[in-house]
């Protein structure tokens, strides 16, 4: 994309002298000089695209605006995770049901069963995340800004996203990830081992589960005892707008936790007693459970945009900005050269183009 920039300089300097002699006896002279000196310059600076660039450029701003709050970093690391698996594991599932059955190698498999438990215990762990920052926000207001810089959310989201990949490694060494033909797609297997699937039912459910339990029930304890009045001496920093998005988590949890919780219990069942649990459980109860849980993923978008108005307003906003990108797109060009012509005021002295493939 080429980038010019036209640099415009305007230099004005105005000198009045104005020298007045009265002579009555008395002889004044008043000599007064003013001398103005206005420097003004201006860049601009033309991207690539026309009106196109122009419409885009400023709503990616304030979309960038927008998520750049410490919690809004949490929120689209969710998001993030929730659509590591319509990128590459959705595709490869797809082409199993069409073929009916797995030809895509050992590699893919390994590979799309890796991503699609990023996901999921990307978005848990996010969710666990969102959990504490609402909790310090609104129960330890005081310590919030310190707690929740720009730099510290940036990095929780990074140890997220580690201990994420971190939690995931153990699958490779006791061979859990395989193909299972019920749900066409190379996920965990709960029956590779019992160990193994027992610590990820707790360490990847049941204790985050628990975590933002904690955190959502003295929320609401709080949020109560304020409107009841019963701590009259405490005021947390608790606007309607924040309610607001509180409710909207709360209930993305509650979604994430009513959708994976039928398939790990059955996992913590068949881990605590294969041989006995395997041949009791349906599989079309499997295949439900399944489905269900990875369908969550679909479900946080348009809770965001029922609930909060906030990112309802972000959808319609990018939703006019891309339309309007659309139907100014096939003039852009010819604009764009029209508008980058100098002025007949300009000399080409001031006028410097730059090139650049970076933007």
């Amino acid at each position: 994309m080429t980038c010019v920039s036209h640099t415009h300089t305007h230099t004005h300097t105005h000198t009045h002298t104005h020298t007045h002699t009265h002579t009555h006896t008395h002889t004044h002279t008043h000599t007064h000089t003013h001398t103005h000196t206005h420097t003004h310059t201006h860049t601009h600076r033309r991207w690539g695209g026309g009106q196109a660039g122009d419409k885009l450029f400023p709503e990616i701003q304030h979309h960038v605006a927008f998520l750049c709050f410490p919690g809004n970093v949490f929120v689209v690391s969710l998001a993030v995770a929730d659509l590591v698996v319509a990128f590459y594991p959705y595709p490869l599932v797809l082409s199993s049901i069409f073929n009916n059955g797995w030809n895509l190698g050992f590699i893919h498999c390994q590979v799309s069963g890796f991503l699609m438990g990023l996901s999921v215990i990307g978005s848990i762990f996010n969710i666990t995340g969102i959990a504490i920052n609402r909790y310090c926000y609104i129960c330890h207001s005081l310590k919030y800004h310190k707690l929740y810089s720009d730099k510290n959310s940036l990095c929780y989201v990074l140890l997220i996203w580690l201990l994420t990949v971190v939690a995931l490694v153990p699958n490779f060494f006791v061979g859990s990830l395989q193909y299972d033909p019920r749900v066409y797609s190379c996920t965990f297997v709960q029956s590779a081992n019992s160990a193994y699937t027992i610590a990820v039912v707790f360490f990847h459910f049941i204790l985050p589960i628990m975590i933002v339990t904690y955190c959502y029930l003295r929320i609401w304890i709080l949020v109560i005892q304020v409107r009841r009045r019963v701590k009259p001496e405490f005021r947390p920093r608790l606007t309607p707008h924040d309610v607001r998005n509180f409710v909207t988590m709360f209930v993305v949890f509650v979604l994430f936790a009513v959708c994976w919780a039928p398939l790990n219990f059955i996992g913590l069942a068949v881990a605590v007693n294969p041989t006995a649990v395997i041949p009791m459980i349906p599989e079309w109860l499997f295949v439900f459970s399944y489905f269900m849980a990875y369908f969550n993923s679909c479900l946080n978008a348009i809770v965001y945009g029922l609930l909060n108005q906030n990112f309802r307003r972000e959808y319609k906003r990018i939703v006019v900005s891309l339309c309007t990108v659309t139907l100014l797109f096939p003039d852009s060009s010819n604009d764009a050269a029209e508008r980058v012509k100098p002025s007949p005021l300009i000399t080409n002295n001031n006028q410097v183009k730059v090139d650049s493939n970076t933007y």
